[in-house]
């Protein structure tokens, strides 16, 4: 059976810490599909569209790696239906592990079938996330080290056109 991970997330915006996930995860499994998910807890920077084809300019060159983007499914739910049998989720902190711990075990009530896969986030990413660049970077901080060149790209003409 082909090992097939699914790596949900908002992805608002698509940082390094994400993408360094998504390629330790490629060398693990046969398939990472990253999906693109809508948080109703938070206020989206860029669409879903917009951030899907971010992320595929940026992992264009991981074979195994593919993007999809949907709205109304429960993550179990959109893994069955992708044929994904391990979620792959990205651990910063303890903050993090907590929350993720919850999510795991509603995951694993509602199929049991589907494995919960968390990777720490390497030192010089684990005290990022998208919520707290997006703050840095409305009060002018400098935060392109933290973005793949074509989502930084993206970000400084969404950030222009608002100002103008």
């Amino acid at each position: 059976m082909k090992k097939i991970a699914l790596f949900p997330g908002s992805f608002d915006p698509f940082t390094n810490g994400h993408l360094e996930t998504i390629e330790r995860g490629a060398k693990i499994f046969d398939e990472v599909i990253v999906g693109v998910f809508v948080n109703t807890n938070k206020k989206s920077f860029f669409t879903a569209q917009e951030r899907t084809e971010q992320i595929e300019k940026t992992i264009a060159h991981l074979e195994n790696v593919r993007v999809v983007s949907q709205e109304t499914d429960l993550t179990v739910t959109a893994a069955k239906k992708l044929g994904a049998n391990f979620l792959l989720r990205g651990i910063r902190s303890v903050k993090d592990y907590e929350y993720e711990k919850d999510i795991q075990a509603m995951n694993h009530h509602l199929a049991p079938e589907i494995e919960t896969v968390f990777l720490l986030a390497s030192p010089e990413y684990n005290h990022i996330s998208s919520s707290l660049l997006k703050e840095v970077l409305h009060f002018g901080g400098d935060v392109r080290n933290y973005f793949p060149p074509a989502v930084y790209q993206e970000i400084v003409k969404k950030r222009d056109s608002y100002e103008k």
